[in-house]
């Protein structure tokens, strides 16, 4: 079973949510991050880190962070092999940008992280 985490109190996030929530087969859980009762709970990964890239805990204890975390999740969906191209070398470098810098502005308009945009 994969675990997604996502925080809860992203509009956005929220949406992409609803639709896992409808399409995504049994082996995915999809957890709140504000709803953790420890957020310490997971070694090495704190309560920032969860909130600043989209993280997925797979069955074998491993996480997969931001846009691999995005495409595994969805591949618990019918849609899923769509998102597998974003994987291949030249085309995850690029969208791997374009994922780091969307997920820091996010994260920073949220929180006043207080980085330079």
């Amino acid at each position: 079973m994969d675990t997604l985490f996502y925080d809860g109190q992203c509009p956005l996030c929220n949406r992409e949510m609803g639709y896992l929530r409808k399409a995504a087969d049994n082996g995915l859980v999809l957890q709140d991050i504000h709803e953790l009762v420890d957020p310490h709970v997971w070694p090495g990964v704190t309560q920032e880190q969860l909130l600043r890239r989209l993280h997925l805990l797979r069955e074998s204890g491993d996480f997969e962070i931001g846009l691999e975390a995005n495409v595994r999740a969805w591949s618990h969906t019918r849609i899923g092999w769509l998102l597998r191209p974003l994987l291949w070398p030249g085309i995850r470098r690029v969208i791997g940008v374009f994922y780091t810098r969307w997920a820091d502005r996010r994260y920073c308009n949220r929180y006043a992280c207080g980085l330079d945009r």
